[in-house]
């Protein structure tokens, strides 16, 4: 260990492959699950009993054969009986709200009647829109924070008016509460933008009889998802007279799935560049342990002389190696938090770090120390005392 202290810049340069390794390792999964744990909690806001199902058309033309309206919803409703508790359209758009001067970009997200699919927001002042607002077609609005500071400078405005344009005519909207704003950076960058959010019942955004892309819906709780899957596009397929590979039907789960699939891969590919990283410190590590070997040779020779085993010499060289890399592989860790812990401030999310991951990438990093220090160790406990005490 004094050879470590002795030589500090060397072997602060032995422990920098290992270093950024280890940050990366430690960066990358723990930005993986930090991502993994925001989706996961906007699908959750949402419900992952949650599902939505389009109809392809091979030839690009869509027409009332492989569009949905409101009667389409209903009448799937009706067929499956208790077995899904919200069948509807995700109706939003974005549109300029005004007050007074002030304008702001808002993306209006429209109601169904007992929108049991997704949970409420954090409602700050007021109200939320409840079943009541929604059939009666009132021309109501739920605000987040931010909107409403931007616009009226202040969080509470309940009762005060905006105005805006959908589908080309003018609506004047009252304000019955006012939810808190809760997106973060990486949300809205997935979301294309930096948009506030507005509630209003669905009929602000949709005329009676308008055609959808999309028809989504909510599945009881003690319902199969896949099984129910499976007989919703049956039952649409022969509603609107289409082949079943044209039904395309994706569910929350799914969705989580393929997020999941896909930060593997990333987490996979990185994981080998980091490991190749480790590798190369392993190497430089066995390097400076061999250098050390030949500089320390006299002392070796008269260790042995003193009555030092074999096994003591290879001990001591072992923990030399191992102290090195686990130093870098903390060092690491250490580099690792802090990087995706600023990224986390900046985005505004709350970071993921297992402590499961911080040890085994410390226990690692301790290992390969061991692996790549195993030859000069090796090497130091064979040299002969007399040959190492004749050493100049």
């Amino acid at each position: 260990m004094f050879s470590i202290r002795a030589n500090k810049m060397r072997s602060f340069l032995t422990m920098l492959g290992m270093i950024i390794g280890i940050s990366s390792v430690i960066a990358i999964v723990s930005l993986g699950d930090t991502m993994r744990s925001v989706v996961a909690g906007e699908y959750e806001n949402f419900g992952t009993g949650l599902a939505g199902v389009y109809i392809m058309s091979p030839d690009d033309v869509y027409t009332d054969s492989n569009l949905f309206t409101k009667e389409d919803a209903d009448q799937l409703k009706e067929a499956m009986g208790g077995e899904l508790t919200y069948v509807g359209f995700r109706s939003s758009t974005r549109a300029d709200v005004k007050a007074g001067r002030k304008t702001e970009t808002v993306s209006l997200t429209g109601l169904a009647e007992n929108p049991t699919e997704m949970k409420d927001p954090k409602i700050m002042y007021g109200r939320m829109l409840n079943d009541k607002d929604i059939l009666e077609k009132k021309n109501f609005v739920v605000l987040d924070s931010t909107t409403a500071v931007n616009i009226f400078g202040q969080e509470n405005v309940v009762g005060k008016t905006i105005k805006t344009t959908i589908q080309n005519q003018a609506e004047e909207l009252l304000v019955i509460g006012v939810f808190q704003n809760t997106d973060s950076a990486l949300m809205k960058l997935m979301n294309g933008g930096s948009v506030a959010d507005a509630f209003v019942p669905e009929s602000i955004l949709l005329s009676e009889n308008e055609y959808q892309w999309s028809l989504y819906f909510c599945m009881a709780e003690d319902q199969d998802m896949t099984q129910l899957q499976s007989r919703v596009v049956a039952y649409i397929a022969r509603m609107k007279n289409q082949d079943l590979e044209n039904i395309i039907c994706n569910s929350a789960q799914q969705e989580m799935s393929s997020i999941d699939s896909m930060l593997a891969s990333l987490s996979a590919v990185v994981g080998a560049i980091a490991a190749i990283s480790l590798v190369v410190g392993g190497i430089g590590i066995m390097n400076i342990m061999l250098v050390s070997v030949t500089e320390r040779t006299r002392e070796i020779g008269i260790r042995k002389a003193l009555g030092a085993r074999t096994g003591d010499i290879m001990i001591q060289f072992l923990i030399e190696a191992a102290a090195i890399s686990a130093a870098g592989g903390l060092i690491g860790t250490l580099l690792g938090i802090s990087v995706v812990a600023i990224g986390g401030m900046i985005v505004g999310v709350g970071v993921v770090v297992k402590p499961s991951v911080v040890l085994i990438a410390v226990a690692f990093s301790a290992m390969v120390g061991l692996g790549f220090g195993l030859y000069p160790a090796k090497k130091a406990a064979k040299k002969d005392p007399v040959e190492a005490l004749r050493y100049e």
